[in-house]
């Protein structure tokens, strides 16, 4: 049992942080890796890359969204609950390297995922400026945790209610016609990865980034989280999660995403056979 040691609700409810008793997973996690989770017997297997790790301590950290039947059963668990497994540290790690100015940008809950990574960019000695954004205000999270990790962070919500209004998308194109930037890292929504390496590939700038295909062993047996990359298939909990941006299939990626939304509705309405 992996007990959770601090719990906190960063955004009314919906985005939850989980601090958890796992000191094996903590002494040998890095940037950019994640874990499995499962609340109890029957409850689904559920991938999360880890946001902070404290050896020291024996805890990592994870942040989710609460959007479907699985969510919001971790969403029950409160202090002193467990979640009956987490294993890890599952997937490569971020490869980081000195390469000068690094651009790094996070939607929504990957900037959870990013900040491990931006926080190993800065400290190997990159100049990092990070770019991170939200729907609203409301919907921000972690922007004192990416502050510290970065030299220069702006801030962008879709509908101005904080930072800059309009995408982040559009920070970047303003960064990258200012400074020389050598390498980009993008985090979040599918389509917000996309248009990053859109803009990323017309300047030839190396980008990263991180997909959330639907996984289930975590272990390549299973081939659920099989990407598009290059024209060849990868599977993203072996192979990444962490692939080159201007080789990903971000349409495809988006389609099979969608596959089971119906399915997930139905169990968040009663109407499935997952038991809780």
């Amino acid at each position: 049992m992996f007990k959770i040691v601090k719990r906190e609700e960063m955004t009314a409810g919906s985005v939850i942080l989980n601090e958890i008793e796992a000191p094996a997973i903590a002494r040998k996690a890095q940037p950019g890796q994640f874990v499995i989770l499962k609340a109890n017997e029957d409850g689904e297997r559920i991938p999360l890359t880890m946001a902070e790790t404290n050896p020291d301590q024996g805890t990592i950290t994870v942040i989710y969204m609460v959007v479907g039947k699985s969510t919001a059963l971790f969403k029950t668990l409160q202090v002193g609950d467990s979640y009956q497994d987490v294993i890890g540290p599952l997937g490569k790690p971020t490869h980081v390297e000195k390469v000068g100015t690094v651009v790094c940008v996070g939607g929504g809950t990957g900037v959870a995922v990013l900040h491990p990574i931006t926080r190993a960019l800065k400290d190997i000695g990159n100049n990092v400026i990070c770019i991170i954004g939200a729907r609203s205000q409301d919907l921000l999270i972690m922007e004192d945790h990416m502050r510290a990790a970065s030299h220069d962070l702006r801030v962008c919500t879709d509908d101005g209610s904080y930072g800059h209004h309009g995408f982040v998308t559009d920070v970047l194109k303003q960064v990258m016609e200012t400074e020389d930037v050598k390498q980009v890292v993008a985090i979040g929504p599918v389509p917000m990865m996309k248009f990053v390496a859109e803009i990323t590939k017309e300047k030839e700038v190396p980008t990263i980034v991180s997909l959330n295909p639907i996984m289930v062993d975590g272990t390549g047996m299973c081939g659920g989280c099989r990407v598009s990359i290059a024209g060849e298939n990868k599977f993203a909990c072996v192979d990444g999660p962490e692939f080159d941006g201007h080789q990903v299939d971000y349409d495809e990626l988006m389609q099979r995403l969608q596959a089971y939304c119906e399915d997930e509705q139905a169990c968040m309405d009663g109407d499935c056979l997952i038991r809780s």
